[in-house]
């Protein structure tokens, strides 16, 4: 019997990525990448920063599933639906049928949080996580003016920034008193917050939204202070969750991801997890760096080369144009505080331990140009 493919359940970056990167180890293994959609390739995170670029849908697809398994040497399924996975037997019920695997990659992705709104309009409260939520986002938006955002993190001010940016008057609610709360000490986040608002965001921090209500081709949204506001289209950017209830049902740990060790493996033996999904000795990073060096990592595992995950220090840029944004945020729990340097042209915040040693930074503005140096003195994260 000739050897079972290598399965990859998922086709964004986390999946093309390890699937480029193992061909290049392995011209003879099959892959297979199950696709729960059109299994073409895009850039993830130029979605929220694509309106204003008046890019569609269709042209931010770079190569469709066909091109992507020519060019990777693999066979792509789109629409595949993997309903379950057996490990003790290595294999899969995918529309149905049943697939084996040699070595199994859960490159599942995320879902987006959705808020517990009521009112007659919560169902029509959109996200945009891929490219399909981006078409639909962009009919919803077409001809309209007023747009309401939940969430003042990341996604949600890059949409804010995009979408005035693109001529929308643009709300943004958040529970937090501050702009992106995980990642900024508060003089920072007063920073960016007044580049948006002078870009036209209307910012409505420390409340959250009750309600939301359709009448007609309009929503209007309580607040819990008090407040209401009127919009065309509502879009949630609240964080995403890892897609974890496939694995769970196998009897793969979970917790706040697809629990994995620095080989990026599960508690079986010959099935791996990466990207959104995966929670990798206790982070979730969902960011396109850590994603590229765990695929990097894992591709020569899948290969036979034992080769652990490593981290270095990956700062994120944030596409705010008004506000021109790199972080490094220090580790959940660290120990230390924050240094904040600011001027009219920019802000400069940096985390320090109790012993100095730097932790993290935020630059903004002007100070972007002190990411190469920072970046240097930060530890690597494995």
């Amino acid at each position: 019997m000739s050897q079972q493919p290598v399965v990859i359940i998922g086709s964004g970056l986390a999946g093309y990525t390890v699937a480029r990167e193992f061909r290049k180890l392995d011209t003879e293994t099959s892959v297979v990448i199950l696709s729960g959609d059109h299994g073409g390739f895009y850039s993830k995170p130029m979605l929220s920063n694509a309106y204003a670029q008046k890019k569609s849908a269709d042209s931010l697809l770079m190569k469709d599933a066909a091109k992507m398994a020519a060019e990777i040497k693999v066979e792509v399924r789109p629409s595949s639906e993997v309903t379950a996975i057996d490990p003790l037997l290595k294999q899969l019920t995918v529309n149905g049928e049943t697939q084996h695997y040699s070595k199994l990659v859960l490159a599942l992705g995320a879902d987006p949080i959705r808020l517990p709104l009521q009112g007659n309009g919560a169902d029509a409260v959109l996200s945009v996580n891929d490219l399909d939520d981006y078409r639909r986002f962009r009919a919803a938006a077409e001809g309209k003016s007023d747009i309401v955002i939940l969430g003042a993190g990341l996604i949600g001010c890059e949409f804010a920034n995009d979408l005035a940016g693109a001529g929308y008057k643009v709300h943004v609610i958040d529970l937090a008193p501050q702009l992106l709360g995980r990642l900024l000490p508060p003089e920072s986040a007063a920073f960016i917050q007044r580049k948006l608002e002078g870009e036209g965001v209307v910012f409505h921090l420390g409340t959250t939204t009750q309600k939301v209500e359709r009448t007609g081709d309009k929503f209007s949204l309580t607040l819990a202070n008090g407040g209401s506001i009127t919009a065309d289209v509502v879009l949630s950017a609240v964080g995403l969750k890892p897609r974890t209830a496939l694995a769970a049902s196998a009897g793969i740990k979970t917790n706040r991801g697809i629990v994995v060790n620095g080989l990026l493996q599960t508690n079986f033996e010959d099935i791996y997890a990466l990207g959104d999904c995966a929670e990798v000795e206790g982070r979730v990073l969902p960011y396109v760096m850590p994603i590229m060096h765990a695929a990097r990592a894992l591709a020569p595992i899948l290969a036979g080369k034992q080769t652990p995950v490593h981290y270095p220090a990956m700062p994120v840029a944030v596409k705010t144009p008004a506000c021109p944004t790199v972080v490094s945020p220090p580790e959940p729990g660290a120990q230390g505080d924050w240094r904040v340097e600011g001027s009219v042209d920019g802000i400069k915040a940096t985390f320090h331990h109790k012993d100095g040693q730097l932790l993290g930074f935020a630059l903004m503005g002007a100070a972007v140009s002190e990411k190469a140096a920072l970046t240097q003195q930060l530890p690597s994260l494995s």
